[in-house]
């Protein structure tokens, strides 16, 4: 059964915000020669890396909403210079909205159960060409 992750993405004030900086480490790879995923370090690897790596995505939660998430391609075990042990998860380069849901601030990451996940963005329904404020604001009064 697939599993997902979910973490705060501290930096980004909206989900634009999140795909400059996804578009700049891609063109910064591909530049290099690599292909053009980003990775983001975190200090533990996931025990249940397995179900992750069944079709699991990182949601990233933006100023108290889960808004977005990247399809989870890889997690490399890596050591730091400072000899600290750490892991990359690899994220593919395309930011998949999806529909706001509220949550608390929290530490780390957390497991995140698929059904527990928010839909993603559909353009059948109009929601993705909505402005990303509006999104927010009508879901926080229940609205969407």
């Amino acid at each position: 059964m697939t599993l997902h992750m979910i973490k705060l993405c501290v930096g980004a004030d909206s989900v634009t915000d999140l795909k400059e900086w996804v578009a700049d480490r891609a063109l910064t790879a591909m530049a290099a020669g690599l292909e053009p995923h980003s990775r983001h370090r975190t200090r533990m690897m996931p025990k249940r890396a397995e179900e992750i790596l069944d079709g699991g995505s990182l949601y990233w939660v933006i100023k108290g909403q889960v808004a977005a998430r990247q399809q989870i391609l890889g997690l490399d075990a890596v050591q730091g210079a400072d000899g600290i042990s750490y892991c990359d998860i690899v994220l593919a380069p395309n930011v998949i909205e999806t529909a706001p849901q509220p949550k608390r601030p929290f530490q780390g990451w957390r497991y995140y159960k698929a059904e527990d996940v928010p839909r993603d963005l559909g353009a059948q329904t109009g929601e993705a060409e909505m402005p990303e404020a509006l999104r927010r604001e009508l879901a926080e009064l229940g609205l969407l």
